[in-house]
């Protein structure tokens, strides 16, 4: 059973930070594409960050570009995203995801997490 185990969510301060996980099972997601998306109350799903099977490609949306950062250990199938002076508008709750080939859209990604639920208050 393919899976996807997000972790690291929780309650922070504006300014502070938070790495969240995301462990992969079931399957080697080494050729894939990992992201990370986040969705808020009453909001769209939106892409957050990105990273190619290589490690090569790496895309992040506007709104978090200099303040997050994704990465990815092969040897333990985990890719991670760590957050930097977080804001208010950063609460959501934040899912991995995967996908064959490269790209941001929502649609493409084709195994998620349940997500985790990051709360940064003011």
């Amino acid at each position: 059973q393919v899976q996807l185990v997000e972790s690291g969510g929780g309650l922070v301060q504006a300014g502070g930070s938070m790495r969240l996980s995301c462990a992969a099972s079931g399957r080697t997601f080494s050729s894939d594409t990992m992201g990370w998306f986040r969705q808020a109350p009453g909001k769209e799903r939106e892409f957050v960050a990105a990273v190619s099977y290589t490690g090569a490609r790496i895309l992040y949306a506007d709104s978090v570009k200099g303040r997050f950062t994704i990465s990815r250990e092969y040897d333990k199938n985990t890719v991670y995203l760590q957050m930097n002076n977080l804001k208010p508008e950063d609460t959501a709750v934040y899912f991995c995801a995967s996908r064959a080939g490269w790209g941001k859209a929502t649609y493409d990604y084709n195994y998620w997490g349940q997500g985790t639920q990051v709360t940064v208050s003011s």
